[in-house]
């Protein structure tokens, strides 16, 4: 694998490990607009977002999976 592959493997890994870290940021954040919310709109909007991170995180961590089985997640 060339240089560039390999820094195109390592980038594309990193972004699934920060969409991972992002849904743990859209899960707090549902979390507390849900606690402090002031009528139920709020809250649908709310849980659409946890839902919508749970489900982001799913995909991105069976992408995670499949990079590793596969030989394309960097080891580093």
């Amino acid at each position: 694998m060339d240089q560039r592959n390999t820094e195109s493997k390592i980038a594309h890994n990193h972004n699934l490990l920060k969409t991972i870290k992002l849904t743990q940021e859209m899960l707090a954040l549902a979390d507390e607009g849900d606690r402090d919310r002031i009528d139920e709109s709020c809250g649908i909007l709310y849980g659409l977002l946890r839902d919508m991170a749970y489900q982001l995180r799913k995909y991105a961590e069976d992408e995670c999976e499949k990079h590793k089985e596969t030989g394309k997640w960097d080891k580093q």
